[in-house]
């Protein structure tokens, strides 16, 4: 029986490819995001695929897309948590408190959300357990210039992950996060024509295929619940993060 996994923000983007590794790779794979066109789209075009079209931010939404998955699939192999905004560009004076509620709700709340849903089956399932794979970012460790909604969250991903960690092991639930750095997605496009930095210049930066990524994820959800990478960084080998700021 082909393992299962759902990916949040799996129509677009790091989110896409990682689908598309995945499908590549045998797994039936759950596509989440709020825009029914391109979910459908992209279920449409994958045999194994399974169009799952919700907020992250609706539990009730979410739940209903879990159950749909479950009841399709019989179980729960794995959880991506990919969804995701960037709020970035101003000090911390300059943003909107709209606009870091909506941040920290997407990146959080949302990851929040998915994960408590998945955890939920896969501790109620037979054989108990299954794995969670959290997205967070170079920025949970050292933050860019102008991102204090989007640090923050980052920075609360990685609680959430060792958290979740805890709480998993009695039922053989593995947690893990992935922090990725200038990956070259729509988001990212921006890199290749200078960004600011610290020292208020502005610069290209360096980028990587977001193959690197999917190829990393895949990695790490195929590993035996006895192992699991708990923490794992993938970036540009020349972008500005070593020494950062």
């Amino acid at each position: 029986m082909s393992k299962t996994i759902i990916i949040t923000g799996g129509a677009r983007g790091i989110g896409k490819a990682c689908a598309e590794v995945f499908l590549g790779a045998g797994w039936r794979v759950g596509i989440v995001g709020r825009t029914a066109e391109s979910v459908e789209a992209m279920a449409d075009s994958h045999e194994n695929a399974l169009a799952m079209v919700c907020d992250v931010v609706d539990e009730a939404a979410v739940d209903a897309a879990f159950d749909k998955a479950l009841a399709q699939w019989g179980r729960i192999d794995a959880l991506f948590n990919n969804a995701g905004v960037s709020v970035m560009g101003g000090s911390v004076d300059e943003i909107s408190v709209d606009d870091f509620r909506r941040c920290i709700d997407i990146n959080l709340t949302g990851s929040f959300i998915c994960a408590r849903a998945a955890f939920a089956r896969m501790r109620a399932q037979d054989p108990q357990g299954g794995r969670i794979i959290n997205n967070g970012s170079v920025s949970a460790y050292v933050p860019r210039w102008g991102s204090t909604p989007y640090t923050a969250s980052k920075h609360a991903i990685t609680g959430l992950t060792r958290s979740i960690s805890l709480d998993g092991r009695p039922y053989g639930i593995a947690c893990g996060q992935i922090d990725i750095g200038n990956t070259l997605t729509d988001m990212a496009a921006k890199m290749t024509k200078g960004v600011p930095q610290a020292d208020g210049s502005i610069a290209v930066e360096p980028v990587m295929d977001v193959s690197n990524v999917a190829s990393s994820v895949l990695h790490m959800a195929s590993l035996p619940l006895e192992a699991n990478v708990q923490f794992m960084t993938v970036m540009a080998t020349a972008m500005p993060y070593i020494g950062r700021g």
